[in-house]
């Protein structure tokens, strides 16, 4: 009796330290989690102080012209943070149905398929009712009817007709089905979504040359070595006005929609980890974003935040 008593005490101590071991691993991981909340957030914080600098003394930036990322090191940790403008991006509302044919197909979809969701996105935001695609809206569950209007919102997308949400968001593709794919390199790739590469703040006609997609890219009409070689150049420095018509000369192709920055709204995107007391960085990551309209130097607020994300991802 007094055996078995001893074995059961002993599976009852295994048991409770093995649960208190797990719960105070899992206390460590959500500290972790929130002190990288919290260094993300300074790091978004401080690139919109250094970049309303950069903006309002251009002889003393702090952040290079053209630039799309910034290491910041701070005794926490360290963060990287990106630059994402708008300009990057084609207008949803003004932009061709040319160039939302040729952006689904860069970003996959097979090109009958392309066709019908470039005309039920400009069937969504085109004036006037009875549209070709109401039909189908009033059928779902719930009903809903397309509103003929601008797109107030990106997340608009999610509703039209044959946008998925892999399509909207973005998904991971095996790398041997794309052109050019390194054989040695991972075997799934990201692959970008609709939001990637279309915008509500969007200007018109022309993108950010440093920060553009090579979806948004095609979608313009690059050819594929174009948007290699476009890529392969910005990657070694950021193109400024007076590089980007001699580049696009060099290679041979139309740099008519291409601009260098040139737009008041950008997104801030930090990812943050922790330093650990034997100095090497944490595996645990937190990603957070801003994304910041920047006034006139006037205005009762130099930097207006119109959306913030506590949970973001970065590739």
């Amino acid at each position: 009796m007094v055996l078995w008593v001893s074995a059961a005490l002993a599976a009852i101590s295994f048991s409770l330290a093995s649960t208190v071991r797990g719960e105070t691993e899992r206390t460590a991981t959500a500290v972790d989690s929130l002190r990288s909340y919290y260094l993300a957030v300074g790091g978004v914080q401080r690139g919109m102080v250094e970049l309303l600098w950069s903006i309002m003394h251009p002889d003393q930036r702090m952040i290079p012209q053209g630039a799309t990322v910034v290491n910041y090191s701070f005794p926490s940790g360290e963060v990287r943070l990106e630059l994402l403008p708008e300009a990057g991006k084609l207008d949803v509302n003004n932009a061709s149905v040319e160039d939302l044919f040729r952006l689904l197909v860069a970003l996959g979809q097979q090109e009958g398929r392309a066709r019908d969701i470039a005309s039920a996105i400009d069937d969504w935001r085109k004036p006037g009712a009875g549209g070709g695609f109401d039909g189908f809206y009033t059928a779902q569950t719930p009903s809903f009817r397309a509103p003929h209007a601008s797109f107030q919102e990106i997340e608009e997308l999610l509703l039209v007709r044959g946008v998925t949400p892999d399509l909207f968001y973005g998904t991971y593709v095996p790398a041997d089905t794309l052109e050019g794919a390194d054989p040695n390199g991972p075997r799934l790739v990201p692959r970008p979504g609709l939001m990637d590469c279309l915008t509500v703040y969007g200007g018109r006609g022309t993108i950010d040359v440093n920060t553009a997609s090579p979806a948004t890219l095609a979608a313009i009409g690059l050819n594929s070595y174009a948007i290699t070689a476009l890529i392969a150049r910005r990657a070694l420095k950021p193109l400024t006005m007076g590089d980007l018509g001699a580049f696009m000369a060099e290679i041979g192709a139309p740099g008519q929609r291409l601009r260098v920055e040139g737009h008041s709204i950008i997104t801030l995107r930090a990812t943050a980890r922790l330093r650990q007391p034997d100095g090497k960085l944490s595996d645990l990551k937190r990603t957070v974003a801003a994304q910041c309209k920047y006034l006139q130097p006037n205005a009762k607020s130099a930097v207006n935040v119109l959306r913030w994300y506590d949970t973001a991802w970065s590739n």
